[in-house]
């Protein structure tokens, strides 16, 4: 197979030039389809918070759920990104092109299985986080519709990773900014209703439904899209029939660097789960799913922090990974640095609009004040920690580019058990402190992972990890 598309478009590869500028090219599109993805996430927040709390809620734990399916369909979609930029690298796009194909299939299957095992355990996730009678029928049948979604967006996902690998930002970007878009506009017309009633284009009003539904099929039409560039070709990277074939040596080579990278998302994850559930049980009567609500609305907000983490994490991965194929360590060094330089500055104006904007952030969110006056002292505390949040993701992306993912691991588990479950219950239940002294635990996890990815990158052992 001769090193071009087969559209003739000839593979670009980003092991030499300038590391700046090149962090900054590979960063933006990441940066404007996490955008659009953050879109996504605020407006179904803010539809879920003109139907009440019980809704937001329902949406929130949705929002979990989505998080763990694209954890562990990072099983397969971190071991990919690294194996391709080492490949792109070295100029091996053969096997970069195997690695894709084959991985295509593995995330596919990954995700079908955890979107089945959603199904029976819906019901049970509701309870954990202590929903009732309305709000548990709303959740339930949110997170068994969401669930088709999951497999689509396995397929998109291990796709956009491949592409991330090899630099090419393009792809991921229209395909997941397609996705986005459609699910914000399809949302808003699946929920309110669209056209005149009786007539042969309307849509009935489906409130909450709607929400979901709006997104399930945003996800299944980038599916089709994504499936016709990896047909087509772009950038030098395509799918091969004979890749699609189950091989032991590349489901290793991907499973080796994956496995411990969906472990930490699962440990991540499971640990979230329970700082939910105990932010679940916080407040009864009156007050009973406010803490919930106000720290739903919190989270989707600082998503925005993640924007500009992701993409630039992203870049410094492709580039390491890259760097390290083409066997020059200072360049896959300095990659990781200027990452977190360029995102840091990033970082501090978010600080600053969270810290000031903290009140009319939530009273454009939340129509209940009981919600807002909740949400804002902590939210305001967390403003404070932006800059470490960016400075732990990023660094530990561009460990991950280099296919570095079981220290990761360890500092996520650390953090999570050993520091935010303890501290928040602590602060939150024992001193009383609700909402604020839970994420008080949080904000001191996110810095101490803040403080030892930084060490592990700055050691630089990273840069021998065979993949």
């Amino acid at each position: 197979m001769p090193a071009t598309t087969k559209n003739s478009e000839s593979p670009r590869r980003w092991s030499s030039g300038s590391v700046r500028s090149q962090i900054f090219a590979l960063a933006m599109p990441v940066l404007t389809e996490q955008l659009l993805s953050f879109c996504v996430a605020l407006t179904d927040t803010y539809l879920s918070g003109r139907l009440g709390p019980s809704v937001t809620n329902a949406v929130g734990l949705a929002a979990y759920v989505g998080w763990l399916a694209s954890m562990i369909v990072g099983l397969i979609g971190v071991g990919t990104s690294a194996i391709v930029a080492r490949c792109w690298g070295r100029a091996d796009f053969e096997d970069a092109r195997a690695v894709l194909s084959q991985s295509l299939v593995l995330g596919v299957g990954v995700a079908a299985a955890f979107s089945l095992a959603i199904v029976p355990t819906a019901p049970l996730l509701a309870r954990l986080l202590g929903l009732e009678a309305e709000s548990a029928r709303i959740a339930v049948g949110y997170l068994r519709l969401d669930a088709i979604g999951h497999v689509f967006m396995g397929w998109i996902l291990v796709a956009a990773a491949g592409y991330r690998g090899a630099g090419i930002m393009r792809v991921p970007l229209i395909t997941l900014g397609s996705v986005n878009v459609l699910n914000v506009a399809l949302s808003f017309a699946f929920m309110y209703g669209l056209g005149t009633p009786g007539s042969l284009f309307s849509i009935a009003p489906m409130g909450a439904d709607g929400i979901v539904l709006g997104t399930v099929v945003a996800k299944g039409l980038g599916a089709i899209l994504i499936s016709a560039v990896l047909v087509r070709g772009v950038g030098g990277l395509f799918v091969v029939p004979a890749g699609l074939k189950p091989d032991r040596t590349t489901t290793r080579r991907i499973l080796k660097i994956g496995i411990p990278a969906a472990a930490d998302g699962a440990v991540m994850w499971g640990g979230q789960f329970l700082f939910l559930m105990l932010i679940a049980r916080m407040g009864t009567g009156d007050s009973e799913g406010i803490a919930l609500a106000a720290h739903i609305v919190g989270i989707r907000v600082e998503a925005i922090t993640y924007l500009p983490a992701v993409a630039w994490g992203a870049a410094a991965s492709a580039l390491v990974g890259q760097s390290l194929g083409a066997a020059d360590t200072d360049r896959a060094i300095a990659a990781g640095h200027e990452a977190v330089r360029q995102c840091g500055l990033m970082a501090i104006g978010i600080t600053l609009i969270f810290f000031f904007g903290a009140d009319q952030i939530y009273n454009v969110m939340h129509k209940s004040e009981a919600v807002r006056a909740e949400g804002i002292p902590p939210f305001r505390m967390l403003a404070l920690f932006q800059v470490p949040l960016v400075i732990s993701i990023v660094y530990v992306q561009a460990l991950r580019g280099a296919g570095d993912t079981r220290f990761p691991l360890a500092i996520t588990a650390a953090g999570v058990f050993l520091i935010r479950l303890p501290l928040a219950y602590l602060f939150g239940w024992v001193l009383g402190f609700g909402l604020l002294g839970a994420w008080a635990g949080m904000c001191v996890d996110i810095l101490v992972r803040a403080i030892l990815s930084t060490a592990r990158y700055v050691g630089a052992r990273w840069v021998d990890t065979d993949v």
